[in-house]
């Protein structure tokens, strides 16, 4: 299965939304199926993003997401607002030609930084 670093984004920002509380979530993003949620959920905890916790049993794999990690909160809240997501994007994908976390991470807050000083 191919990483969408779309729903990665989405994931978080329906995460965000969830209260904390001692258990999963079920998160659902349209679009998108259980199994590609499941394994991108099984990525991000992976990464640090969230803390997920593997479900899985005889029927399947299926990781449920508990709670975003500080790091987690770091990445959307600089990835929420969509033209600064767009320009990241377009950033990485100009300057590697892939999207991985990682060049999402490093780029995010220059051009975060970018757009508040009118630099873009």
């Amino acid at each position: 299965m191919k990483r969408d670093m779309e729903l990665v984004r989405a994931i978080l920002i329906e995460l965000e939304k969830c209260p904390y509380q001692d258990g999963f979530h079920d998160i659902h993003v349209q679009g998108y199926t259980d199994d590609e949620i499941s394994y991108h959920v099984q990525l991000m905890d992976e990464a640090g993003l969230i803390e997920a916790i593997d479900c899985s049993s005889q029927d399947g794999r299926c990781w449920k997401p508990k709670r975003l990690t500080n790091e987690g909160h770091e990445f959307l809240d600089a990835a929420r607002p969509d033209t600064v997501w767009a320009k990241a994007k377009d950033k990485v994908l100009s300057t590697t030609g892939t999207l991985t976390l990682e060049a999402l991470k490093a780029a995010l807050p220059t051009v975060l930084r970018q757009v508040i000083t009118g630099g873009m």
